[in-house]
């Protein structure tokens, strides 16, 4: 029996290269799918001071043994020990290849480790393959009341969160 080498290897964001394919990942899909806003263009432009500073962190899947970033998620933290997943993106031609599933078990995990007492998130019902791999991750739906972000992007229309 052998076992199937890992999709990709997962580590926080170090570097203003690893700050631009966080930008760049997540800009490419919003932008196709959607339109970018002000709220995103703030997270994408500094993910430091607007998600690592706060008490939050940033992860990136990169192909094993290479420094090509091909995923990311962001895990933004607000009072109380709530955080949330956000900005999960994964390279086109990486996708398909279990990189999605990979990155939320690393935020799941990372936001424990960061003391998380609750985590939720937000999506749209256009991202169906989303939707299935956060419920496969243990997420169920929730109602936008109990989200606690004013302005929430419009764009999310489904809300999850992590029992």
């Amino acid at each position: 029996m052998s076992i199937a080498p890992a999709p990709a290897v997962v580590s926080p964001i170090a570097s203003p290269s690893d700050a631009a394919a966080f930008r760049e990942l997540n800009a490419e899909w919003i932008s196709r799918l959607f339109t970018l806003q002000d709220w995103d263009r703030a997270v994408l432009e500094d993910p430091y001071g607007r998600v690592v500073e706060p008490g939050g962190d940033v992860l990136l899947a990169r192909e094993p043994g290479s420094a090509e970033v091909v995923g990311c998620v962001a895990l933004l933290r607000y009072p109380d020990a709530v955080f949330e997943l956000a900005k999960m993106a994964v390279a086109p031609a990486a996708q398909g290849r279990g990189i999605g599933r990979l990155l939320v078990a690393a935020a799941i995990d990372r936001s424990r480790a960061l003391g998380a007492a609750r985590l939720f998130l937000g999506t749209s019902g256009r991202l169906a393959a989303a939707v299935h791999l956060y419920e496969d991750a243990g997420f169920v739906r929730t109602t936008r009341d109990r989200i606690p972000v004013e302005g929430y992007p419009a764009r999310a229309d489904i809300f999850m969160e992590l029992p």
